[in-house]
């Protein structure tokens, strides 16, 4: 794809080539999807020092400019760099480098895989995994540690549910996190059976094995992060929002990107924690080229799939069940306070319709009408229907993941009943609220994959084409809603809507070439979009 057209060669040297204004790279004879306000398509651009600095027809472009590297598209479709709004980059390196748990179809299988891992991996002090669902067992119900602690003896193992907000925990590793069946902790379960642990937490009790576990080494970041870049780079993702880090994670970040090893760009969303404010809220965001630190990441519930939801009336598969909220309401009244008169976002994770009606309301206290703060809601999953306003009259933002729909979809009913899930991964409804919806995936809970995303916000349905008629699909999104979603919405969303987002002059020049149109191939052929290769700020990081 670099080579320039021989057929254009004399075409050139009739218009005065050798008067071109010289650029570092040209892309001609694509089909360029520009998402601009106008929606325009385009054939050919100009990048200079990393920047777009022109956009024409092909034969404009190149009569008026000399590229050092000249791409020829050959008609294939020309994107934005796709952008994930929600997502945890550097946990998915880090996930990159444990057990694999995704798609277990039984327990036993979890533990053949664990038993795999070690068997390769000896040495290993913790041997961590991630990615059950038990939904996805015989029975549907949660195991317990009893074969982990007989294959496993005084080997410290903690398995995470697919979703990160449950976890079965070996005797050893309770043990290093000191739980006993004394033990309490607010927002968050741990499991009893006849008075003893069964090794199931849930939520917050997560948190007393992985405080245990030591902390990473330089090493171990850049193995995560560059591990982490590749495959994100291979999926045409050039910016990432990565959803509640430590201080001393972005410090790690912010070094790999000095030295050049770390390319992609990233929004980061601090953890709630009062570090980090020490470290940040006097200093105010801290923005680089392709770092920006701005979000604050709270948690106001857990997740639907483990039952840590937070609902208004009880689960339907757990009599007298309604979750709970993983802090008191005051400490994210008092957390809106502290952040309303700063230049900090404020995002929360609400997936149950009480945990969204609690943050809608501390958001509307604090911001009181429409404003451009963009505070966020992560996932806005189950939202009751006299609330969905509330989004509109604050102008707060819903950060949605199309694929946590078609994967919830075979088992959310069971949890909450067919009424209140007209109000569940309702984005079309949310959508309307403030004209703009970013889309994101929280990979490594789903796949990282833009076509996915794209596949599930416009047809709602899993790869086999089921259910026939899309999940819900009153609320589904048109193509062209999903792909600024996923371009200019979720650079919005993150305060870059200047410099990414869309390909426009004197924006960055990050950009995607794939195989297949999104816009235009049939349903069917959306999961086969496959990238040919991405561009960020105007350098070559995947494919050729």
């Amino acid at each position: 794809m670099r080579y320039l057209s021989l057929l254009f060669v004399p075409l050139l040297l009739l218009t005065g080539c050798f008067n071109r204004i010289p650029v570092d790279l040209i892309v001609h004879h694509g089909l360029v999807y520009t998402v601009d306000s106008g929606f325009s398509t385009a054939e050919a651009f100009a990048v200079k020092n990393g920047k777009i600095v022109a956009i024409g027809k092909s034969y404009d472009i190149l009569g008026k400019y000399k590229g050092d590297d000249v791409v020829d598209a050959k008609g294939y479709p020309v994107f934005p760099g796709f952008i994930d709004a929600h997502a945890h980059f550097l946990g998915y390196g880090r996930s990159l480098f444990e057990v694999n748990l995704y798609d277990c179809k039984s327990w036993d299988e979890v533990l053949t895989r664990v038993q795999a891992f070690v068997k390769e991996h000896p040495k290993e002090l913790w041997i961590r995994g991630r990615g059950w669902d038990q939904n996805k067992f015989p029975g549907k119900a949660y195991p317990d540690n009893a074969k982990l602690n007989e294959l496993f003896p005084g080997k410290p193992v903690l398995l995470q549910r697919v979703d990160g907000h449950a976890a079965i925990a070996s005797t050893p590793a309770l043990e290093l996190g000191k739980v006993t069946a004394a033990t309490t902790v607010t927002g968050g379960t741990i499991e009893l059976k006849d008075g003893k642990l069964t090794g199931l937490l849930i939520d917050n009790a997560v948190d007393l094995v992985t405080n245990a576990i030591p902390l990473p080494v330089k090493a171990d970041y850049e193995k995560w992060l560059v591990a982490a870049q590749k495959k994100c780079f291979e999926e045409g993702l050039t910016t990432i929002t990565d959803c509640g880090l430590m201080h001393y994670e972005v410090a790690m970040i912010d070094t790999f990107q000095n030295n050049k090893k770390l390319k992609m760009r990233l929004y980061v969303m601090l953890t709630d924690s009062a570090s980090n404010y020490e470290k940040y809220l006097a200093a105010g965001p801290y923005k680089t080229d392709r770092l920006y630190v701005r979000g604050v990441k709270a948690y106001a519930d857990g997740a639907l799939g483990s039952r840590g939801a937070c609902l208004l009336q009880p689960y339907n598969d757990k009599v007298g069940w309604t979750g709970f909220l993983l802090n008191p309401e005051s400490h994210y009244d008092s957390l809106a306070k502290m952040l309303v008169n700063t230049d900090f976002q404020l995002c929360t994770h609400a997936i149950g319709d009480s945990g969204n009606r609690m943050v809608l309301t501390v958001y509307n206290k604090y911001l009181k009408t429409k404003n451009d703060k963009r505070w966020r809601i992560e996932h806005a999953q189950i939202v009751n229907k006299d609330d969905f306003r509330l989004f509109g009259s604050a102008s707060v933002i819903p950060s949605v993941q199309p694929t946590h729909a078609t994967s919830d979809m075979y088992w959310a009913a069971d949890r909450i009943g067919a009424e209140r899930l007209k109000g569940g991964y309702a984005y079309k409804q949310l959508l309307e609220q403030n004209g703009w919806l970013p889309l994101g995936t929280d990979f490594p809970v789903e796949d990282i994959s833009p076509a996915k995303t794209f596949y599930a916000a416009v047809v709602r349905k899993d790869s086999k084409g089921f259910p026939a008629g899309g999940f819900q699909i009153e609320n589904a999104l048109t193509r062209e809603q999903a792909l600024r979603g996923m371009t200019i919405w979720a650079a919005k969303a993150d305060f870059v809507e200047h410099e990414v987002g869309s390909i426009e002059v004197g924006k960055k020049a990050d950009f995607v070439i794939i195989n297949k149109d999104l816009m235009k191939v049939p349903e069917a052929e959306l999961l086969e979009v496959k990238v040919f290769t991405t561009f960020v700020g105007g350098e070559r990081v995947y494919g050729q």
